[in-house]
């Protein structure tokens, strides 16, 4: 079954509004700036970054993200040291306490869907088992 040019940017404008959807009714269930949460998931993720290369995953300006970043310092949730190889940089380290504070964000956000869930049937329950994994086909 082939597609026309047409019909995928139907479906394309649909999945990213829908998406688009989700995200704004989670959003305000969150307690940090998503600026904030966002940087906290990549350290969460990826371990300790520069504050540059924080800013490049999160395509803002390295002062944009230096503000982001002692912001989360002031709570106690990363730490900043200085770069071994290049003292000019700085990385950042998530604590335990911002791993607590990410992991409670997760789980806000993860029990408000898991709530919306429970209101499908159960073929569309198992669509839904399949959206995660066609998701992460789709983002390049």
């Amino acid at each position: 079954m082939s597609s026309s040019p047409t019909d995928d940017l139907e479906l394309a404008e649909a999945l990213r509004a829908a998406v688009g959807d989700l995200v704004r009714r989670i959003k305000p269930l969150e307690a940090m700036p998503a600026g904030q949460l966002a940087a906290l998931g990549y350290l969460g993720r990826e371990g300790a970054l520069s504050i540059a290369d924080l800013a490049r995953r999160e395509s803002v300006r390295h002062q944009s993200m230096t503000r982001t970043i002692g912001l989360l310092a002031e709570q106690g949730l990363v730490t900043l040291s200085p770069d071994g190889l290049d003292r000019r940089q700085v990385v950042v380290v998530i604590t335990e306490a911002g791993a607590t504070r990410l992991a409670e964000a997760r789980h806000t956000r993860a029990a408000a869907v898991a709530t919306a869930l429970r209101g499908l049937t159960p073929e569309e329950r198992a669509i839904a088992e399949r959206i995660p994994e066609i998701l992460r086909k789709l983002t390049p």
